[in-house]
């Protein structure tokens, strides 16, 4: 419990840093200063694995799964970079959001801050409960895999006209149910008084709460795909975090180059089928947790160096401006 409660407190420092400190004031992000705060979150998630080496080597943590100390390292590792790959689809969510409520760039930090706090609370739920039923009801392994493999055809064979519009949701129309929505911004509020007097949501806080709904979407499809490769609730719960703490900057840094990664989905489906068919043939097929790692990895670079050569070649082929 000491390790949870540390664990906590250090995450709750980091985002009263982040706020607090780092990004008092609004500010546009650029690509440089998002660089080096990817760089940093992704820096520190792997120093941890570090800790994670030791904390398995000691007594100060449940050890439910008896994991040796590189076993957990490498547990951890993996599923952070699992989280981290299926980010980049929640990257293009956000930015359609943000896009349609018009968002200021300044203002869309604070926005990811407070969606991050939420998605804090649901991802652990939702590892809770997924952890829980997976040792109270070992066969749900099955209904998990075959899940990924139903997600990972759905995105193969997903049409690109099928486009997500937040101004025709659910969420959206729930939200004007409750409160009347306003499109005026007024800075950082998320809440504003219209002209008749009465409290309005501002673009801000609707784009707050389709970001929140769309988290817990995609945890349903992260959650089991991490569980494929461990039940241990700490190395769970921290590699997610870590993979949380670290979208914001990640999409700042991607905000301008999205079309360019537009190919990376068919990393995600490989490495989605792949964890999938992992935990449906767990009983028969026995994967190093090495070779889990390396194979993701190579997925996660393959897909990174062929979407940059296509958007290359595409950019190759269009005529020049002599041309015209």
């Amino acid at each position: 419990m000491t390790v949870w409660i540390l664990f906590f407190a250090l995450v709750i420092g980091i985002l009263a840093l982040d706020l607090g400190v780092f990004n008092k004031t609004p500010h546009i992000i650029s690509s440089k200063e998002a660089g080096k705060w990817t760089a940093l979150w992704a820096s520190l998630a792997f120093a941890f694995s570090g800790v994670i080496y030791w904390l398995y080597g000691t007594d100060y943590i449940g050890n439910p799964t008896s994991l040796s100390q590189s076993t957990a390292a490498m547990k951890f590792i993996t599923g952070y970079l699992i989280e981290v790959s299926l980010s980049i689809d929640n990257i293009f969510v956000i930015a359609v959001i943000f896009a349609s409520f018009k968002i200021p760039q300044k203002y869309q930090h604070r926005v990811l801050f407070w969606g991050i706090l939420g998605a804090i609370v649901f991802r652990g739920l939702m590892i809770g409960f997924g952890v829980t039923i997976i040792h109270q009801f070992a066969w749900t392994t099955y209904l998990f895999g075959g899940f990924l493999i139903f997600t990972a055809f759905k995105m193969l064979f997903s049409k690109e006209e099928d486009e997500f519009d937040p101004k025709h949701s659910t969420v959206y129309k729930l939200i004007g149910k409750i409160i009347p929505i306003t499109s005026e911004h007024d800075k950082e509020r998320f809440f504003i008084t219209a002209h008749n007097g009465k409290k309005a949501a501002t673009p801000l806080f609707v784009a707050l709460m389709i970001i929140e709904v769309m988290d817990v979407l995609f945890a349903v499809d992260s959650v089991p795909a991490i569980l494929s490769i461990t039940s241990d609730p700490f190395l769970v719960f921290s590699s997610n975090i870590f993979a949380i703490l670290g979208l914001r900057s990640m999409y700042f840094f991607l905000a301008n180059m999205l079309e360019k990664f537009s190919h990376l989905e068919y990393s995600l489906i490989i490495i989605l089928t792949f964890v999938g068919v992992k935990m449906i043939a767990h009983d028969y097929i026995h994967i190093p947790e090495w070779a889990s790692l390396c194979f993701i990895v190579a997925c996660l670079a393959g897909g990174v160096i062929f979407s940059l050569w296509l958007a290359k070649k595409e950019e190759q082929s269009l005529p020049s401006r002599d041309e015209e």
